[in-house]
């Protein structure tokens, strides 16, 4: 049972009234048979009900705030206040019509209309009679019906079953009552003076707790005896329920006077301790609790801290553990749990941005953009691992900072050469002295959010010490199926990474460990080409140097032809780090010149370059001719990007043996092997008289005999320059090659392309021979690059040798006898 309220029936708020005995007045048994023996008009006007049920009987206030409501109401009222009253079966429809009401209700007499300040209309019903809709004869301006007796089945009144029942909802309607503090004690006296059996169960059925859709269902009960056992039944319930809350009630009051008895201790505790001189910490946790609250946990993360701030409570803030657990519970509460920054997926804006911080990397700017195109499809994309791998200098870990402003993210770098402990990346357990968070939770704390883009430097330079192995630690880390409940040893509960955005960034690929490798998406950054470097000095390094220098374009400027030279003369690496060196050594120069107020060339000259930088040092790779025979020339490549090289041999008088230097690795002596017994086996069909290997000793160099070589790829090269040596002709001028070759003459695709293409542009080489599979990545190359190049596509060392050599006999031409 309940309360009793005004129900309004078109979604408006509720008014209470005081008491239940101002708005209930006792029926007797006179009043209810004078109600029987009333007549039902033949056709009435329809209120549908939103949220009630009106029994007969009862007496209940309404508030209408529909228009055909309000009409209806005030037509009743100035006619002859009788009414038909039905619930709506959805609540929710807010013009009902016949199809959503039910056929079932009360015929109901108005008995007040009030007039409410807000424009709503409260009227004050009694229900009379049950009646059912026989016909729907109008619906405009509301529901009008003709109607018929609903006829109700009574029991007898020597029925004892059914006066126990009555007496049984007496006495349950009266502990209910008792048991809800909602319910006021008057309603006890109308329950207890209330003579009509009838007119009990429509009262109690009218109050209780119940659905419309419920109350209905009891309305329609024809046979009043199963009414009021059905009415028992829900009172049951009700009971039941009631002391349920009751009993829950009494116990969250039993836990709150714990907490008042150990708010009482802790005080006491307080005093204790500043009589003893102790200094009281319960503001330092107060404040730490205060940051709890702001925070976005989840209920497992809450339910860790409240336990860890209550073993703070418990601790002497003397003992040197008070100290580990506040350092602690105040990074437990500045992580940025569930703090993300919101990004942006302005594609344009994004592209800009990368063009203007970097020059060329397309395939990396492309890959970024795609990124950004499914997060914004998407917005719930998982971030993917990338791994920048590419030779020093190129921008690996500058397009970081360029990708975190472009998606409106923090940004977080971890250097992580030479790093050889598990725990920098894992933490150590709090109960060690001086232990800390792993590198990733100290970097997401500064970075005050979750979804930062964190570069991981180097890491093909971690290695592995007595500590454990922080590659392995990185698995975890780099998993985006594992990393979103990553476990730090320090903080104890698992932390999400799964919206952080990784890039890893690698000069080498050997060095890591496969499962690691495995995790992420491999990006190749190679070198830069002299036009790529000239612009990226032009918009890039000389402003930035002028800048740091404290000089400007009028100072020094510095021509593209001049820039070129600097390229060439005196840098060979893929990236411009040594370039931005040299650039700086000449506004050193100027800068000088300024401060000491001298006279300078405003514009860089060719000659100011040989005076500031010294004569070019870098020519080695500049092609040599092909006088001699025996000299090819190969493409290699190196650490910092492509290069060529010279295979030389020479033939001597002695008994066939064959002689290798220039620092060669196993790999390298293995192609110069296969070479010779390759000619041996086929020296007719290559025109060499068999006879003339067994008089001649073979002697293979590769110049540059203190840098160590190794790899496959000069395998052509080797076989090309006996083969020369031997037929004592001339190899193609502006020549050079790469491949690997197999016993059978076979040649074979080999890597590093675009950087050994690169190179044999800086060396002014016209052709090139590679293998016919190495076809797609010159495919991949930009055409621009590629000006100037022809490109000769083989599979067998005939092809090569067919190419290379020409008829032309060197200057020093020897007769081999």
């Amino acid at each position: 049972m309940s309360n009793h309220k005004i129900l309004n029936i078109d979604n408006l708020s509720q008014h209470e009234f005081d008491t239940e005995a101002e708005l209930i007045p006792l029926m007797t048994p006179e009043d209810e048979e004078e109600m029987n023996n009333e007549k039902l008009p033949d056709d009435l006007p329809i209120l549908p009900l939103r949220n009630t049920v009106l029994f007969p009987g009862v007496v209940i206030p309404i508030t209408a705030g529909r228009d055909k409501s309000i009409k209806l109401l005030n037509d009743a009222n100035a006619a002859g206040k009788v009414i038909g009253v039905v619930s709506q079966k959805d609540e929710d429809v807010e013009e009902p019509t016949p199809s959503d009401i039910n056929m079932v209700g009360t015929v109901a007499r108005i008995l007040r209309v009030l007039k409410m300040p807000d424009g709503n209309t409260t009227v004050i019903l009694q229900g009379k009679k049950r009646f059912e809709i026989d016909a729907i004869t109008s619906e405009e301006p509301y529901i009008k019906a003709t109607i018929k007796e609903y006829a109700e089945v009574r029991p007898l009144e020597d029925d004892v079953e059914f006066n126990t029942i009555i007496e049984s909802i007496k006495e349950l309607a009266i502990q209910i009552i008792k048991e809800s503090p909602n319910i006021p004690t008057e309603a006890t006296f109308a329950i207890k003076n209330i003579e009509s059996n009838s007119f009990l169960i429509n009262f109690v059925s009218s109050n209780m707790n119940l659905s419309v859709k419920e109350k209905q269902d009891l309305l329609m009960i024809n046979d009043l005896k199963e009414r009021a056992l059905e009415t028992l039944r829900y009172m049951n319930l009700d009971l039941q329920k009631l002391e349920l809350r009751n009993d829950i009630q009494s116990k969250v009051r039993f836990d709150l006077d714990q907490q008042q008895r150990e708010y009482f201790l802790q005080q006491q505790m307080k005093t204790i301790q500043e009589e003893l001189g102790g200094v009281s910490h319960e503001e330092e946790i107060e404040e730490l609790k205060a940051k709890g609250r702001t925070k976005k946990w989840n209920e497992k993360t809450k339910t860790h801290f409240d336990k860890e701030v209550s073993k703070m409570q418990r601790m002497n803030p003397q003992s040197p553990d008070f100290g580990i657990q506040r350092n602690y519970l105040e990074l437990f509460v500045e992580l940025p749990w569930n703090e993300f920054s919101k990004d942006n997926f302005d594609l344009k804006r994004a592209q800009k941005i990368l063009d203007r911080d970097h020059f060329g990397l397309d395939d990396v700017k492309k890959r970024i953009i795609e990124h950004l195109a499914v997060l914004k499809l998407r917005n719930d994309m998982k971030s993917p691992i990338l791994c920048l791998y590419g030779p020093p200098g190129v921008g690996k870990t500058s397009i970081g900072k360029s990708v975190a402003e472009a998606l409106g993210r923090e940004y977080v770098r971890i250097s992580l050469g030479g790093l050889r402990d598990e725990a920098e990346i894992r933490g150590h357990r709090k109960t060690y002295i001086g232990a800390m968070p792993g590198r990733i939770i100290q970097s997401l704390k500064k970075a005050k959010t979750a979804n930062p883009v964190f570069v991981l430097d180097e890491i093909d330079k971690l290695s592995q010490g007595n500590n454990g192995d922080p590659s392995s630690a990185l698995l975890e880390v780099l998993d985006p199926e594992q990393n979103s409940d990553f476990y730090d040893n320090f903080l104890e509960i698992g932390f999400d990474l799964s919206k952080v955005m990784f890039i890893a960034t690698s000069n080498s690929m050997t060095t890591i460990q496969p499962a690691l490798r495995d995790r992420m998406e491999i990006i190749d950054m190679t070198g830069y080409t002299i036009e790529e470097k000239v612009e990226i000095a032009r918009q890039h390094l000389l402003p930035k140097q002028l800048k740091e220098h404290g000089l400007t374009s009028k100072d020094l400027t510095v021509g593209k032809k001049q820039l070129e030279k600097i390229v060439e003369g005196y840098t060979r690496e893929s990236g411009v780090r040594g370039l931005e060196k040299q650039i700086a050594k000449t506004i050193r120069y100027a800068a000088k010149s300024v401060a000491m107020e001298e006279e300078y060339n405003k514009k860089l000259t060719d000659e100011d370059i040989i005076k500031i930088l010294g004569a070019p040092r870098m020519e080695r790779d500049k092609y040599e001719n092909n006088d001699a025979a025996g000299v090819v020339t190969g493409l290699a490549w190196t650490s910092v990007g492509g290069d060529i090289l010279f295979i030389e041999s020479i033939l001597s008088k002695g008994k066939g043996g064959l002689t290798l230097t220039g620092n060669l690795g196993n790999v390298m002596k293995e192609s110069a092997t296969l070479a010779m017994e390759y000619i041996k086996a086929n020296a007719e069909n290559l025109g060499i008289d068999p006879e003339v290997m067994t008089k001649y000793n073979v002697h293979i160099h590769v110049p540059e005999g203190a840098t160590p070589k190794d790899g496959p790829s000069a395998g052509i090269a080797m076989l090309t320059s006996l083969v020369s040596s031997f037929q004592q002709r001339k190899i193609k001028k502006s020549l050079a090659m790469t491949g690997e070759i197999t016993l059978r003459g076979k040649v074979l695709p080999v890597g590093g392309i675009k950087e050994k293409i690169l190179a044999a542009k800086r060396a002014r080489i016209k052709e090139i021979i590679l293998c016919q599979e190495n076809k797609r990545d010159i495919d991949e190359i930009k055409p621009e690059y590629l000006e100037g190049l022809t490109f000769h596509y083989v599979r067998e060392m005939s092809e090569v040798l067919a190419i290379a050599i020409t008829d032309q006999k060197p200057k020093n031409f020897k007769v081999l006898d």
